[in-house]
Order: C-alpha cells, then structure tokens, then sequence
C-alpha cells in the first residue's frame, strides 16, 4: 500500500495539532457526534480514524468503536484506543450489510474519492444503519475562505470549484501540510443521495461563521 500523506505529519498532528484543541469542543464536533449518532450498541466503524481520537466518546456513548485509516502514521497512535485495520476507505475490509453504525469525523476533507467512500458506507451498513459525517463546512472552509480575522471571515472567489489545494490562511494547521478537496455544499449532499443514503438530521459548529457542518443519514430499511 501506498505511502499515506499523513504519514509525514503523525507525531505533529498527535502531539501538537491536538494538543491544541485538548479540554474543549470549539468547533462543535463531539456534540454533533453525540446528536446525530446517540447511545447505541455495537460496532461503530470510524473511517478516517486517524489516530483514533474520538474513539473514547463513541464508547462512553455505548458503542464499540473500531477504525480503519490508509495512514499508518496515524495508526500508530491509534493502537490502544480501538482495534483498528490499514485500508483504503474505497474498499472498506468489512462484509455487506452487517454494520448499525459508522463515521467520518473530519475526514471528508482527505479523501477525493470521498463518493466512493460513502457508497462504501452504504454497503456495509446493515438496513437502517446510522452514518455520521463531521467535517468542515464547505460553505465557510477552504482555500477560498480567509479567517485571519476572528470575527469576520472573507469569501474570496473559489467556492464554486471543486479542487484539492494546499492554500491556506494559516501555517499552523493541516491544510498547507497535506492539502485538502473542496467539494460545494450540494456536491457533498448530491454524493450521500447517490450512494443511497437517506438524509435526516445536520448540525453547524463553530463562529462567528459555521466552520464545522455534521450530516446524520441511514440506510433504507
């Protein structure tokens, strides 16, 4: 399998990026988690795990997590917090229909077959399986989108164009280290509805604008 990006970035992205974000939720993205995907039982596949950060709210919430990432890196940092599986989210290393759960927590962003992914989720969800998708909101995140200032973001041309780039208002977080795909807000929704999945709930996170968007879907009983 191929070198992973994140690879590069593991160690920093574990002991510095997080680091950083450690005694809160800024962004929103464990209550979108808690509201969307709720109490439960059983196996909640995280795809794009990474190094398995989230893994302790999905138990506290009754689940069983387990992740599967591309990045070894990150999966090094994993190991311990949940059973995990090196593969590519596009061919997910689980059998049809035998999952109630998944996620995607800040993910989308790092996987420019992300349609792909979804009708992977899809597959392996068993009728009326849950899907939590967390990430930043495409409406308000991306090369296009400057918050230097706190308190006002600046939309420059570029939200229209579904692209992957490493431009980025800021040296200190992942954009300009691994680049990132920019899809338009009905692009992504447009992608949940092709692979199956039924719409049912959203959550934004963050200010003075939403940087965070949240998508709970299932699969059709």
């Amino acid at each position: 399998m191929a070198t992973a990006t994140y690879d590069e970035i593991a160690d920093w992205y574990e002991t510095e990026f997080l680091a950083r974000q450690a005694g809160g939720d800024p962004l929103g993205i464990r209550r979108a988690l808690t509201e969307l995907l709720g109490a439960g039982s059983g196996v909640c596949l995280e795809v794009g795990c990474g190094t398995g950060v989230y893994a302790g709210q999905l138990r506290d919430l009754g689940w069983t997590p387990v992740g599967v990432d591309i990045s070894a890196g990150m999966l090094r940092h994993a190991t311990g917090r949940l059973p995990i599986a090196r593969a590519d989210a596009r061919r997910l290393p689980v059998r049809d229909g035998c999952l109630p759960a998944a996620a995607a927590v800040m993910a989308h962003t790092d996987m420019p077959g992300y349609p792909a992914v979804l009708g992977e989720v899809a597959r392996v969800l068993r009728p009326g399986g849950v899907f939590v998708h967390v990430g930043v909101h495409p409406c308000f995140c991306g090369g296009f989108a400057d918050h230097t200032d706190r308190d006002a973001v600046v939309i420059r041309p570029g939200y229209l164009d579904s692209n992957w780039t490493r431009e980025s208002w800021t040296d200190e977080g992942i954009r300009d280290k691994v680049g990132a795909v920019h899809r338009p807000l009905p692009e992504l929704l447009h992608a949940f509805l092709d692979a199956g999945l039924i719409l049912e709930r959203f959550v934004e996170g963050g200010s003075p604008a939403p940087v965070m968007l949240a998508i709970g879907a299932r699969r059709p009983r």
